[in-house]
């Protein structure tokens, strides 16, 4: 018979990093989160957008992941879900890192919820990810372009964004330059 982990329990000094960053968040949301392998030997799980929210709450509160380090877009026009919005999160106080893949559903915008409310410095990372791959966060603050020009239509970093779309505009030069 096999013992589920206790969340409050002290580490396994058996345990692998990869097992210390996910067995706990795993074991919290069975059937929620997923352990996914990775070719680096990376602590990496997914989880859908519609658990993200409750997820990464647990994750900053209990999970002891208090900084977010990273998160972007990623676009796989032949899968579904296509879009995946992946985090990287980190925890100060001991030398663990955690990957989280949100799958996004489809939908005309795809949307996934806002973490801005549980790590601020997610605001920026959000609104790039929207920028360049039109992923909604819902519930965020100031969800609008941060880095092409507010005219600007489409998303560039979509697979289906077309790459000769915008002319290339030259300037004429001095004589001598």
């Amino acid at each position: 018979m096999t013992e589920t982990p206790k969340e409050n329990a002290p580490p396994d000094p058996t345990a692998s990093p990869v097992e210390e960053a996910v067995g706990p968040v795993a074991a919290r949301f069975p059937g929620v989160v997923a352990a996914r392998s990775s070719v680096a030997g990376e602590a990496v799980v997914t989880v859908a957008a519609s658990h993200w929210g409750e997820v990464a709450r647990w994750l900053k509160a209990e999970g002891g992941f208090g900084f977010l380090s990273d998160l972007c877009g990623a676009d796989w026009p032949h899968r579904q879900p296509r879009f995946d919005v992946v985090v990287t999160l980190t925890d100060m106080d001991t030398p663990r890192r955690l990957r989280i893949v949100v799958g996004v559903p489809d939908g005309s915008p795809p949307a996934a919820p806002s973490v801005t409310g549980i790590w601020p410095g997610a605001n920026w990372f959000e609104r790039e990810t929207y920028d360049l791959f039109g992923i909604v966060f819902e519930g965020h603050p100031d969800l609008r372009r941060i880095l092409m020009p507010d005219e600007w239509e489409g998303h560039p970093l979509r697979k289906d964004y077309s790459v000769g779309k915008v002319p290339v505009e030259y300037k004429h030069l001095s004589p001598g330059f």
